[in-house]
């Protein structure tokens, strides 16, 4: 490592950086490297299969030494849901709240990992001393209780990186964004902010988590029957507001999905979640419960497909089916690439009977990050030497940063990063000159990176024209065929058309393998069975399937 690049300060973003989810940042100085935040980000429909995506750390990996710690802001799928991923590769110490700990913990049983030792709780105004930095913690606004950003000592100077954040005076569990501790860093002097950009586009204020609960309120007193609520498993301030609706007007609540069961439970130990005695109910006692004294808190906000609301939405759920006389209840707006499955479910059920609301209807769902004045008020405040965006598609950190440029950054101090950039920031300012790899990773089932781009694309190719399989056995010393070869076709035409074409891609198997006797040269022959059936079926649908040749020798 040059001398140049030790006293220098590289801030690297390895996911979340042009894309909303999978967010990581890596701060590194010298031979010391942090990072803040492991996240997931949900596939879109063209990622066929994929369970989830996390980020790549292979640059961590080439001296996993160097990350001395890992710091997560609040406990959201995006900023935690890699954490059981990196643990399996990298044993490195983890800090963070109490909440976010205890939904980290859950996550990690799932995973069947247990090692708890290793994450330790932090208080906002803690400071945690680490190699070359010293990362004090403090108190945001956000969707969920416990939130924090971070503030940076390096070095070179101060960086806050807010996380998640907005500013909100009327916060249901009185977690306000710590605008004194900022302004005391910004006289001080502030190096780089580091700032949530998911919202750079919105005009005024994002509104308060109250109207909200107001919302909730009033949709579970004026419904007639059963009330359904479905959110993320994460908000547990949201479930909180169910809750203490449901005592307001005589209501017990049912609790079901299995991630929605293991973070109220964990939640209500912890002291974050009040559920007075007797108001949650078992299946049993929900079963035998009047539905007008019934609220059900459940997961599937998103739609995904085996989720608590989706059975009920399909009628399969094991305990609760929908009704006429229900009321369901989306808490919460569709993660872009959900927006078919959520709209698929919010028709199914309609089509069960139910009332519905949703985001388009009512105020079931704000923000949890700053808009535009929000933003201006922490520019202002922090007055940074540097700025970069994080947190956003690449619009987001575009408009970001000519925000901060309007607020008095200079234009060569903004940066918009996009995933893999590196900034350097050292005496002689700041560059971005360099990339390391940060691609997406694939989690199918359980492989983990074992899924690339060609086999998505060959996945889209399937899904979209089918597959053509032609199977040869041939003789090792002649080259020739042994018998007729076995063609066949799945997802590709109907069967009336099925046939005329296995009989013609049939005949060129036997044209191609069927002459003199020759020595084989495999991959030619392969090659050149998959383009001629390829063309051949192509000049009579019109359509590419994806041609598979087979060739055994015998």
């Amino acid at each position: 490592m040059t001398s140049a690049r030790r006293s220098a300060l590289r801030v690297i973003p390895l996911g979340g950086l042009g894309e909303i989810g999978r967010n990581m940042m890596l701060y590194e100085h010298g031979d010391d490297m942090i990072a803040v935040d492991a996240g997931l980000m949900f596939p879109d429909a063209e990622h066929l299969g994929v369970d989830v995506i996390i980020p790549e750390i292979s640059y961590v990996m080439r001296d996993p030494q160097r990350l001395k710690a890992l710091f997560l802001t609040h406990g959201h799928e995006d900023h935690i849901g890699a954490v059981p991923f990196v643990l399996r590769e990298i044993n490195v110490p983890i800090f963070c709240t109490r909440l976010t700990r205890g939904l980290v913990q859950v996550k990690l049983r799932e995973h069947g990992l247990h090692d708890d030792a290793r994450i330790t709780t932090i208080e906002p105004g803690q400071v945690v001393n680490v190699g070359a930095f010293a990362v004090e913690a403090f108190s945001v606004a956000h969707s969920i209780p416990d939130a924090v950003g971070f503030i940076i000592g390096t070095p070179l100077g101060k960086v806050v990186h807010t996380g998640d954040f907005k500013l909100d005076h009327t916060p249901v569990m009185g977690q306000h964004t710590d605008l004194t501790r900022l302004a005391e860093v910004g006289r001080e002097g502030a190096l780089l902010l580091a700032a949530d950009s998911t919202y750079a586009e919105m005009e005024g204020y994002t509104p308060s988590e109250q109207r909200v609960a107001e919302t909730l309120e009033r949709a579970i007193a004026d419904a007639p029957g059963r009330v359904i609520v479905t959110t993320f498993a994460s908000l547990i301030s949201r479930v909180q507001m169910v809750i203490d609706a449901a005592e307001r007007h005589g209501r017990r609540v049912f609790v079901t999905g299995r991630s929605m069961v293991n973070n109220v439970q964990m939640a209500r130990d912890l002291g974050y979640l009040r559920a007075p005695g007797g108001i949650l109910m078992t299946v049993g006692e929900m079963r035998e419960h009047p539905p007008k004294r019934t609220v059900v808190i459940c997961t599937g906000s998103q739609g995904e497909p085996t989720s608590a609301l989706t059975r009920m939405a399909s009628g399969t759920h094991q305990h609760v089916t929908i009704q006429d006389g229900d009321t369901v209840i989306l808490s919460s707006n569709p993660v872009p690439g959900n927006e078919k499955f959520v709209y698929r479910n919010i028709d199914a059920l309609f089509k069960a009977g139910a009332r519905v609301i949703y985001n388009r209807l009512a105020d079931v769902h704000v923000r949890g990050h700053a808009s535009r004045e929000e933003l201006k008020i922490v520019h202002r405040i922090v007055r940074p030497r540097y700025f970069v965006g994080i947190h956003g598609e690449y619009r987001h950190l575009v408009l970001h940063r000519q925000l901060a440029v309007q607020l008095g950054t200079s234009a060569e101090h903004t940066f918009v990063l996009t995933d893999g950039d590196v900034l350097t920031i050292d005496s002689d300012g700041a560059t971005v000159a360099e990339h390391v790899p940060a691609d997406y990773v694939y989690v199918d089932g359980l492989g983990i990176g074992d899924v690339d781009q060609i086999v998505l694309r060959d996945r889209q190719h399937l899904a979209s024209d089918g597959m053509f399989v032609m199977v040869a056995a041939i003789d090792r010393h002649t080259g020739k065929l042994t018998g007729p070869p076995e063609v066949m076709s799945h997802g590709f035409v109907g069967p009336e058309e099925e046939q005329a074409l296995l009989d013609g891609a049939r005949q060129i198997v036997i044209d191609t393998l069927g002459g003199e006797d020759r020595r084989a040269d495999w991959k030619a022959l392969h090659e050149t069975l998959k383009d001629d059936v390829a063309t051949f079926l192509h000049r009579r649908t019109h359509r590419r399937p994806l041609v598979i040749p087979v060739m055994l020798e015998v």
